[in-house]
């Protein structure tokens, strides 16, 4: 008696197959050639995939040439035909339609567009998407902690993307080189009077922040002189200290965006921006050189050329070389062979939007509790 396996193959299987040779009965395949631009003349066809394809392709075509007002035109009226089923696509063109809206300064409706589409992600790509957009919008919002926090979003999803890593050090950069000149004296006049506490740690960098400040003592050991360089803005001794109160209060005045950075970060704060800042550039530098082992032609080319520059940023910073081993042997804790390879084969795609928000870090502290603590605790910041 024959076991019932559950299955059944269809008796088409074992058929004699069709002759496909020639005179076989299938229709000739004629391959549709296209033109150079052909999207941009108004399609007659009336096959309605061909129509949004083309309104598709305009939108991207004016949005390459910078020209947003009429990209975000293809695409909304792109968006007006698509029909609900086709997700995909609407993602892309709603995306479109966000980064015209932020080149066109309307920035509340592209971020209202991109909050939308993160709460309709529903995989990992998706969600990834959603920061890289959320990020540019507020590129042009000059949102500093919202481009941190959309970064160390991205770095959640992706620990091992270099570029991500990049980016981040660089806006930690960013937010210590738009405070006002005067801050960054404050706080490096505070670091210069105890210089042998923090020469422990670091040293003072003139490139950090593409100033000079520098200590001259006196015969009698007196720190009496002064000597910072901003540009156009130098004091050259003890007696123009009234004179710099009155430049503070003007940068105050003037740039309203420098004061809430400094406000944000908080004066004690930016020793540890520094750190985080260096540590984001070596985990960058690691990262760039495992994948280095994978690439060719001119993708390696790109990695050594911002290995090279990477590398010039850290030395920037003045560390000293045994705060640099230690930097790098922290950041790199987790960059083990067999641990990479079981990260990659079991990144989730496909989830829930519930499921996605607990793959992102909630906060700024959460993240930095977890990427920066243990350097700042052995560092004895």
């Amino acid at each position: 008696m024959a076991l019932a396996l559950g299955f059944e193959f269809e008796d088409s299987v074992f058929a004699q197959s069709r002759d496909r040779g020639r005179g076989g009965g299938w229709a000739a395949y004629t391959a549709k050639r296209c033109e150079p631009q052909w999207f941009c003349e108004e399609a007659n066809s009336e096959d309605d995939v061909e129509i949004l394809t083309a309104k598709k392709f305009r939108g991207d075509l004016a949005y390459r040439q910078q020209e947003f007002q009429k990209a975000l035109y293809e695409y909304s009226s792109c968006l007006l035909l698509l029909p609900s089923s086709n997700v995909a696509m609407r993602r892309d063109v709603q995306e479109g339609q966000a980064r015209c809206l932020a080149h066109l300064g309307r920035h509340k409706e592209a971020l209202d567009i991109a909050e939308k589409l993160r709460n309709g992600a529903t995989n990992t790509d998706h969600l990834t998407t959603v920061l890289n957009l959320q990020f540019a919008i507020y590129c042009h919002l000059k949102n500093i902690e919202e481009k941190i926090t959309c970064l160390q979003q991205l770095i959640s999803l992706h620990p091992f993307n270099p570029w991500n890593w990049k980016l981040l050090a660089e806006t930690y950069m960013s937010s210590l080189q738009t405070l006002p000149p005067s801050f960054i004296s404050e706080i490096k006049l505070v670091q210069c009077k105890d210089c042998t506490a923090n020469d422990q740690v670091f040293q003072t960098s003139p490139r950090l922040f593409e100033m000079n400040l520098q200590c001259h003592k006196t015969h009698s050991g007196r720190e009496d002189v002064w000597s910072v360089r901003d540009n156009s803005v130098s004091y050259s001794d003890s007696h123009m200290v009234e004179g710099s109160l009155h430049i503070k209060e003007e940068c105050e005045t003037r740039d309203k965006t420098k004061h809430a950075t400094f406000e944000f970060w908080g004066q004690e704060a930016l020793k540890d921006v520094w750190i985080k800042a260096c540590a984001s550039f070596v985990r960058t530098r690691l990262l760039l050189q495992i994948t280095q082992l994978q690439q060719s032609s001119f993708a390696l080319e790109k990695n050594l050329k911002v290995q090279q520059e990477t590398e010039d940023k850290v030395k920037g910073f003045g560390l000293k070389e045994e705060s640099l081993l230690l930097i790098t042997e922290i950041m790199g804790e987790d960059l083990i062979p067999e641990k990479l390879k079981e990260d990659v084969q079991g990144e989730i795609k496909c989830v829930g939007p519930s499921a996605l928000t607990s793959l992102v870090t909630t906060s700024a502290i959460e993240f930095e509790g977890k990427w920066f603590k243990k350097l700042q605790d052995s560092l004895s910041l």
